[in-house]
């Protein structure tokens, strides 16, 4: 069962709302800091109206219904997604409009929903550490979740986690809108990314935005070639998650309107939890989600 540490009031003092006084019920608690996050999500765009244009949502499920593979991320679907099943999917679990008459304006995405999926990761995240399962992290946004993904490395390792970094310094060939480009494979605080060749960057972010599942690949090759242990859970986005799904391991991570790979992935068993916010914010902005799943998951130092 998760625990509830008087921490999650803090989120609430942020917010404007007091903080309980000590002694009260757990749950009250959490009830307390739902509300804030809740405030949060709205108030830095993370849910609720975001950014994503609705004509960007759509033209991702046209491609996806294609077989476009910049936007399957790695996925194979077991089952027929036509744009229509899309946006009934999207509709469901992520709270984007279910009219298909709607094309142009804001999209949205349900706060309620991003609550409930962040129980869920959260308890995903107690389960790993509970057994102390070898975990890997990497972001195809490094410029954004870089930090948020890095405090949950860290948390996971002083909970007696081996946080992976199989393949650093690998290079790895992915298709983009100019062509074939070489990146190299690299760590920061425990979580993977993608960077351009540059050999005098390394160890320094930014990295590259990446939606390609060729880098979880490559890490997960490596790790079997050296004979190391796999990862038994996978924390991330775009193809880091869709990526490692499609294997059979155990992935996780937050996804935006225009990336219903994860989505259906979740719908179809090979992701475990897809976590609908806005994934380009501030980073800053994920601070308060970091609080949140470590407090929900007991790993708050």
């Amino acid at each position: 069962m998760p625990c509830h540490s008087f921490e999650l009031s803090r989120p609430c003092v942020a917010a404007g709302i007091p903080a309980p006084p000590a002694g009260v019920f757990g749950s009250i608690v959490r009830v307390w800091s739902t509300r804030a996050l809740r405030a949060h999500l709205l108030a830095d765009g993370l849910a609720g109206p975001v950014a994503t244009p609705r004509e960007t949502s759509l033209r991702s499920y046209r491609l996806f219904a294609a077989g476009d593979p910049r936007v399957t991320l790695g996925l194979v679907p077991a089952g027929r997604w036509d744009e229509g099943a899309l946006l009934r999917l999207m509709a469901r679990r992520c709270g984007v409009s279910s009219d298909p008459a709607y094309r142009v304006g804001p999209d949205r995405i349900d706060p309620e929903r991003t609550l409930d999926a962040l129980d869920a990761f959260a308890e995903r995240l107690g389960e790993a550490a509970g057994r102390r399962a070898p975990v890997l992290l990497g972001t195809g946004h490094p410029h954004r979740l870089l930090g948020f993904y890095a405090a949950l490395a860290d948390a996971l390792s002083a909970a007696g986690c081996l946080v992976l970094t199989p393949a650093q310094g690998r290079c790895v060939d992915i298709t983009t809108r100019f062509g074939v480009r070489t990146h190299l494979l690299d760590y920061v605080q425990g979580v993977a990314f993608v960077r351009a060749r540059d050999l005098s960057a390394a160890g320094r972010v930014p990295g590259a935005h990446s939606h390609s599942p060729l880098p979880v690949r490559a890490a997960l090759e490596s790790a079997a070639e050296s004979g190391g242990p796999l990862p038994e859970l996978v924390i991330g986005d775009h193809g880091w998650v869709c990526g490692a799904g499609q294997l059979g391991i155990e992935s996780i991570g937050p996804a935006d309107t225009d990336d219903p790979a994860l989505f259906v992935g979740e719908a179809e068993g090979q992701v475990s939890v897809t976590v609908p916010l806005d994934d380009g914010v501030r980073a800053e902005s994920y601070r308060p989600l970091t609080r949140y799943v470590l407090n929900r998951a007991c790993l708050s130092r």
